[in-house]
């Protein structure tokens, strides 16, 4: 990865190292040094040509963007990539307003997303790694880069995961077995008053203290180390996080406990009470919710490590004539791969020998089996089913198409969409107010409260501390992504984008392309009719022996059709095109022509007997052709794109969804209009060139709002773009599929009815979690500061508090999961 990087000398010359693209000689060099050199405070520059790459020197400290600026401004650029971190230390969504806010700090970064249910920071821009992680450290947390290999997530990563999801449940047990005689001697005391006396009569009010504070304490400062490692340190950078509100609380309820046991003579009389049942509980319970909460996340990206699972580990190569096992990573472009029945096919390939039926579902979301013969693509990771195949590898790695749906997947969960906006907004001051409320809480008790006024002032700030921490607003859209996305690759949906899942909800039009999106994409044989005196497969595999020697479309899907039904075609010779009528030639000594009908005027023949049939295959928007055999009219054929079978089931469902529907092409009016009605489209944007797509796009916007466009073709790329979100065909050009927000892996229409029908789905789960995030904290923020106390008596626990907030992140998590049941509303066949 080419970054870019600052040094720093014994004589405070500071170095900028920018990657530079587009230098082709010494001339762009002088260009490029030349440009920066003007730049206030640079003092030298010199430029690599070979390396491309400038060292700019100075005294001074330089704004990095001044000297892309200059760089730009000579007619070359400073290249922006990803770099892709895992975050550790990470406890709420505080913490991600703060990592990414001293990562948009570091100069030359554009954009920076974090995702706190994976702890994956995707950041843009010309900075290097080392200085992104030295700005991680300085915010209080750690960082590391993520090694990829294909898009895939290592396994280092996995097991990094795993080894803290272990040591999370070995403290949660330690814990639960330390604080549960804490909570039995003291709770049991309050509440059974038998079980006081006993204690009273049996070790004594001080032994008991005593034997709580160790528990209390071994707890606190053992499995309850880890929040004051990161809570501490927030503090003091006065960046408080999560781990700050669980330090403060229970060290408030602990440090009040020690007082009251050891130095109870300092405190006003009647308030020696201690709670380390609540500081042991508290840590306890949060820890019971931080490792529910992993075990969730792991849940949450299952999507993509069942994708990761998809490939193959090894590949049977041939290799100087011998079949070799080898490492899939090993094989390269071009090798010979040797595929059995029932194996997984390892890397993209064609096949160049055998005959199968391979299960693409994996890909589609299609469960039928395609038929596989010599020349047929194939997909790494599908299954090849009942024959053997030879093939020839076209893709491998990161290339596969498998590698590159993780990779789009991947891309997709570490987004943010525009609702987590506010959020991150609410968070950034939620937990600096949270301590606010407790610190009132505090003084308002102490100074207005009921006798003992200091351990009820406690008591309830230590709650609001506690039950305010907002893990659930973090948590509640990113997991929702993660699973709606993995769930949409599944089906054979995937977002590129995951912007597109809020976005493509609220589409109010659907703008179709027409060939290869609503048609098959090629033309094909429909109609062949003959006069009397001829005999139908004769006459085709006359036609078809001329039209072999042509290069056009349509005289390719004539030539098809009379291979499949295993014609005998006869020889021809004497072929010739007249340019703007048709063909002719003579095949086995009889002259045949074929033309539009002018070509039969034009030859003196009338097509009048014909004239019902022409008439309907125009209003079905099928080109008809005539053929002449032996000088005399004999046939009437007719060659059309056919509409794919799933097409009229999806514009229905997407009707349906209340949902306008407009067709896009190039094709005549006539043509298009005739689709139109056959298919129930709403409007036709007929006769339109290329360059025309996008001003199409933009018209039907402005008519009827919010618009997702479905194309597949390398014309359809800047329509695609243009659209609030584009749609594209898998199967179609990959130039279409990088301009597009959503691309739909089969070419089954149905896809995007269930596209949308996801996309709403998400941002429903979305919607309910953060409702229950902030309404959650709404309510009880006042509960635990003892606002029921003055009418009913009631106040909160800190023990409740800490149950009630682990409660909220843990249903936010598992109504986050629910989305991975979710049922395509059109079965995709």
């Amino acid at each position: 990865m080419m970054g870019s990087q600052i040094k720093t000398n014994s004589s405070h010359t500071s170095t900028i190292s920018l990657p530079i693209e587009g230098m082709g000689c010494a001339s762009c060099v002088g260009r490029v040094e030349g440009e920066l050199k003007k730049v206030s405070g640079v003092e030298s520059v010199t430029v690599n040509l070979a390396t491309e790459r400038a060292d700019v020197r100075s005294t001074s400290s330089l704004d990095r963007r001044q000297l892309i600026t200059a760089v730009e401004k000579a007619g070359y650029s400073v290249p922006l990539f990803t770099t892709e971190l895992v975050i550790e230390g990470m406890s709420c969504a505080s913490c991600v307003g703060r990592v990414e806010k001293a990562l948009m700090a570091v100069p030359g970064v554009i954009e920076a997303n974090i995702n706190f249910a994976s702890e994956q920071a995707h950041i843009r821009g010309s900075a290097d790694s080392e200085t992104l992680i030295a700005a991680v450290a300085d915010a209080g947390y750690s960082a590391s880069v993520l090694e990829q290999a294909s898009g895939i997530e290592t396994d280092t990563l996995a097991e990094k995961k795993e080894a803290e999801q272990t040591k999370l449940k070995r403290d949660l047990l330690i814990a639960a077995v330390l604080a549960f005689p804490v909570f039995v001697l003291e709770m049991g005391s309050h509440l059974i008053p038998g079980f006081h006396h006993w204690i009273m009569n049996t070790f004594g009010l001080a032994a008991s203290w005593y034997f709580q504070f160790l528990m209390a304490t071994v707890v606190l400062f053992g499995p309850g180390l880890r929040f004051f490692k990161k809570g501490v340190p927030a503090l003091l950078r006065g960046a408080p996080d999560m781990n700050s509100l669980v330090v403060l609380g229970t060290s408030a309820a602990w440090g009040y406990s020690v007082i009251a046991t050891f130095f109870y003579g300092i405190l006003p009389s009647g308030t020696a009470n201690v709670y380390y049942e609540a500081a042991a509980v508290i840590v306890t319970l949060i820890l019971l919710g931080r490792f529910l909460e992993a075990r969730a996340k792991g849940r949450t990206s299952q999507a993509i490590t069942r994708l990761v699972g998809l490939q193959a580990k090894t590949a049977r190569v041939r290799r100087a004539g011998q079949s070799v096992e080898t490492p899939v990573s090993d094989v390269q472009l071009g090798d010979l791969v040797e595929v059995r029945p029932g194996e997984r096919i390892p890397v993209d390939g064609e096949v160049t020998d055998g005959e199968s039926y391979v299960d693409e579902s994996m890909v589609t979301g299609e469960p039928v089996p395609v038929v596989k013969v010599q020349g047929s693509s194939v997909v790494g990771g599908t299954i090849n089913q009942n024959g053997a195949l030879l093939l020839s590898a076209t893709a491998v790695g990161g290339a596969t198409v498998l590698a590159q749906i993780i990779r789009m997947v991947e891309e997709a969960q570490g987004s943010k969409l525009p609702i987590q906006t506010l959020v991150d907004r609410v968070t950034m001051w939620f937990v600096p107010a949270v301590i606010g409320a407790a610190l009132l809480t505090f003084l308002v008790w102490f100074f207005l409260g009921p006798s003992p006024a200091l351990s009820l002032a406690l008591v309830n700030a230590v709650a609001v501390l506690i039950i305010a921490c907002p893990c659930a607003m973090g948590l509640a859209t990113p997991t929702s992504i993660m699973v709606g996305t993995g769930r949409g690759a599944e089906m054979g949906v995937l977002f590129r984008k995951g912007e597109a899942l809020q976005l493509l909800k609220d589409a109010d039009v659907v703008a179709v392309d027409k060939t290869g999106t609503l048609t098959e994409g090629k033309p094909a044989l429909t109609d062949l009719e003959v006069i009397d005196g001829f005999e139908q497969n004769q006459v085709l595999a006359q036609i078809a022996a001329v039209e072999a020697k042509s290069e056009h479309p349509i005289a390719r899907a004539i030539v098809e059709v009379a291979k499949a039904q295993n014609l005998s075609l006869p020889g021809v010779d004497r072929f010739e095109a007249e340019t703007g009528f048709g063909v002719k030639a003579q095949a086995d000594g009889v002259s045949i022509q074929i033309g539009a009908d002018r070509y039969m005027k034009k030859l003196g023949l009338e097509v009048a007997p014909f004239s019902e049939i022409a008439t309907r295959l125009a209003n079905e928007g099928k080109s008809a052709l005539y053929t002449a055999i032996g000088g005399k009219l004999a046939a009437i054929i007719a060659v059309s794109d056919p509409i794919k079978a799933s097409t009229p089931e999806a514009v229905a469902q997407l009707h349906r969804l209340g949902l306008k529907v407009a067709m896009i092409t190039g094709d005549n009016r006539r043509t298009a209009e005739t689709i139109a009605v056959k298919l129930g489209i709403d409007e036709v944007v007929a006769e339109v060139l290329p360059q025309g797509k996008v001003e199409a796009v933009k018209g039907l916007k402005s008519r009827y709002g919010k618009l997702a466009f479905v194309g597949d073709g390398i014309n359809d790329a800047p329509a695609l773009a243009e659209a609030d979100v584009g749609i594209a065909i898998g199967t179609g050009t990959d130039i279409a599929i990088e301009a597009a927000d959503v691309v739909l892996m089969s070419g089954n229409l149905k896809g995007i009815p269930n596209a949308i029908a996801l996309s709403k789905g998400t941002i429903r789960n979305i919607k309910q979690n953060l409702f229950w995030a902030f309404a959650y904290n709404t309510a009880l923020i006042p509960l635990a500061a003892g606002a029921l106390y003055p009418a009913f008596g009631v106040l909160l626990s800190p023990i409740f508090a800490a149950g009630a907030m682990a409660l909220s992140s843990v249903f936010v998590l598992g109504n986050a999961l629910r989305l991975r049941t979710f049922r395509a509303p059109v079965e995709v066949e």
